[in-house]
């Protein structure tokens, strides 16, 4: 019979195996998206990524006759427990074969870590954060993911529960089209909230990208500081994650709203670079940059990535606005097609906004939890 292993990550040879080892879950698999090999080294640099300023991380790999046959992440992240007044540790980056002892063993690895930093309840899927990929996918596993949202094989629900871990939040995303999302309802309650308010709907302004990063992060630590879940990123951590996006990002659909000169609210936008990556089979920088490069104008589909208003506005109607400003623009640039994600299951006004414009919810995330004895 062969043993099962399950070892700590301890090298940089180990982090590349790890990271590589992803790929062995998603063979033929026409619907996985992989990541940049390069993207995935900056995320779990402890020492360089600055979230590791505020958190801590063990990472482990299960092994069966020198194969790898699973992987998990356990991370503390003490600015979400201070945020929340909670004691609890997360699990992330889970990959495992269709069996359950080594899911088992590996939830235990990660678990028997969780305990030695004190916290007494462990979450997840959470790689490595709220602000990255979030969530286990549980509905619509016939589409690929957008731009920086996780896919996983069905199964993996069943290893999670398998382990004790029970559901604590869904999370939804919403498919929107140009042919549905332009209503009678959703262009009258954007001009009646225009006019009352006197708003200003402006785009990003890539020549002051700094200041207009600073206006966003501010905009953005307002907004969603009561959120289940999430945790404001420090200015270094936002401005590292805003060095990334640059390369990426399209200004015409990145909006900030103003009254009197003042920000109320914005909505980011992303193109899926996914349509692009998901032929780079190997996840190798080189020749993914190049085909983004050369692709670029071939992306139709966009991710509604974070929309929302300042608390003082939150009843005012400015998140249809939004809404529709967004998809008016999102359209001129040739993007017919987008996805809301993620909205919580229990956040009224957004699944209200994505209703509105005739959304249709195509994929649904879970959030697990168990104490820790």
């Amino acid at each position: 019979m062969s043993i099962l292993t399950i070892r700590p990550v301890t090298s940089a040879a180990d982090e590349l195996r790890f990271i590589k080892a992803q790929w062995l879950f998603y063979e033929g698999n026409p619907h996985w998206v992989p990541p940049l090999i390069m993207d995935r080294k900056k995320l779990i640099d402890r020492r360089k990524n600055p979230f590791y300023n505020h958190a801590r991380m063990e990472l482990f790999l299960a092994e069966r006759e020198g194969a790898v046959v699973g992987r998990i992440g356990a991370i503390v992240n003490d600015n979400h427990n201070r945020e929340h007044n909670e004691n609890i540790g997360f699990f992330g980056f889970f990959e495992c074969v269709s069996e359950q002892p080594v899911a088992d063993a590996l939830f235990d690895a990660a678990a028997a870590w969780l305990k030695t930093q004190g916290v007494t309840a462990m979450r997840g899927p959470a790689s490595p954060s709220v602000n990255d990929e979030y969530g286990l996918l549980v509905e619509g596993f016939d589409r690929s993911p957008m731009v920086m949202m996780p896919y996983n094989p069905p199964y993996y629900a069943g290893l999670i529960e398998g382990y004790g871990l029970q559901k604590v939040k869904d999370l939804y995303a919403y498919e929107v089209s140009s042919k549905t999302v332009f209503t009678d309802k959703l262009k009258r309650v954007a001009k009646i909230v225009r006019d009352r308010e006197g708003l200003v709907v402006r785009t990003l302004d890539m020549k002051n990208f700094k200041n207009e990063v600073k206006t966003i992060r501010e905009l953005y630590a307002r907004g969603w500081e009561r959120n289940w879940g999430e945790v404001p990123m420090t200015e270094e951590e936002f401005n590292y994650a805003a060095g990334d996006l640059k390369a990426i990002v399209d200004p015409d659909i990145v909006i900030i709203a103003e009254i009197k000169g003042k920000p109320v609210g914005f909505g980011m936008t992303l193109p899926d670079i996914n349509q692009v990556l998901i032929k780079n089979r190997k996840g190798r920088l080189i020749p993914g940059a190049l085909r983004l490069l050369l692709n670029r104008k071939k992306i139709n589909e966009v991710r509604i990535v974070i929309l929302g208003v300042i608390p003082e506005y939150l009843n005012s109607g400015i998140g249809g606005l939004l809404f529709y400003e967004t998809g008016v623009r999102c359209v001129e640039k040739g993007y017919p097609v987008g996805e809301a994600s993620w909205v919580l299951e229990d956040n009224v006004m957004m699944n209200r906004g994505a209703q509105l414009m005739n959304g249709v919810l195509t994929k649904r995330y879970r959030l697990f939890q168990k104490p820790l004895a």
